[in-house]
């Protein structure tokens, strides 16, 4: 299989969590490489994402590695077993890896859970509001790049409407929604969509309160995406130098901690509603 010049995070995690399986197995490269019959570098290429790798010689590195879990091996060969290119790949070239990455993440998970303190979350963002967000980066991005981003930011919202809906989750600071992204107007509409699609069956919509006071992980806007399996859960930090996804075990019982934090301080859906149509009569 041919090599790739800058795979997905998709595509590393897969490596890395063969990487994982073989050390935990107590097994060298050199060995992974004669059970599939190939060199040792190409092994190497596997487990940083560089090389594809097949369900076969997943199932075949699973039975010899001795991992008992089925559950996980077939999520792996699942994560391999990808027959078509997604529509985010259509933007490659012309937007950051990273928006890319992500919008790949909350295809394939089935829950997603966010917390937002500045702005309302990507996915519940209307175009004018998404585009008063990019206008404002520094250094300035060319009209051009800011509508493509807004196109593809719009795109990713299919997770919550297509055949399959995702299950998402999303926390948000009372000051998010008082932020006035793109004018009075642009805010006011962008609540009331939010209101809306919080009423869908798949969307559940909690606002923290300015009375709740402190909160961690202050000044990150952050996304849990849940894999298939517990351990092929991923976080992704949002930050003003560019996102980042972690998937340690140390760093997903952090970011649990911290989803479950904001589950207990937040309003109830009802409630978080009649907060934000608060707000909105306020404008």
């Amino acid at each position: 299989m041919p090599t790739r010049p800058a795979p997905t995070e998709r595509q590393k995690r897969l490596g890395a969590e063969l990487r994982k399986m073989r050390l935990a197995a107590g097994r060298t490269t050199e060995y992974a490489a004669g059970l599939l019959g190939l060199d040792r570098t190409k092994v190497s290429n596997m487990e940083s994402g560089i090389r594809a790798t097949s369900p076969e010689r997943i199932r075949i590195l699973a039975s010899n590695y001795d991992c008992a879990d089925k559950a996980y091996v077939d999520a792996l060969v699942a994560m391999a077993d990808v027959r078509k290119r997604g529509w985010w790949e259509q933007f490659r070239g012309s937007l950051p890896q990273g928006l890319l990455d992500v919008a790949e993440l909350e295809w394939f998970a089935p829950r997603l859970r966010s917390y937002q303190t500045v702005h309302i979350p990507g996915l519940l963002q209307l175009g004018e509001y998404a585009r008063a967000i990019f206008a404002a980066a520094l250094p300035p991005l060319p009209k051009s790049e800011v509508e493509l981003r807004v196109v593809q930011r719009m795109r990713r919202q299919q997770v919550l409407d297509n055949d399959q809906p995702v299950e998402y989750v999303a926390y948000v600071h009372e000051w998010a929604l008082r932020m006035q992204f793109g004018g009075r107007r642009a805010t006011r509409e962008q609540l009331l969509h939010v209101c809306e699609a919080s009423e869908r069956e798949n969307v559940e919509l909690r606002v923290l309160p300015v009375e709740a006071g402190a909160f961690p992980g202050a000044g990150h806007a952050v996304l849990y995406a849940e894999g298939a399996v517990p351990q092929l859960d991923t976080v992704h930090l949002d930050s003003a130098h560019g996102g980042e996804f972690t998937h340690s075990e140390a760093q997903l019982a952090k970011y649990r901690a911290h989803m479950d934090w904001w589950h207990a301080h937040t309003l109830s859906p009802k409630d978080s509603r009649d907060l934000i149509q608060t707000i909105v009569r306020q404008l």
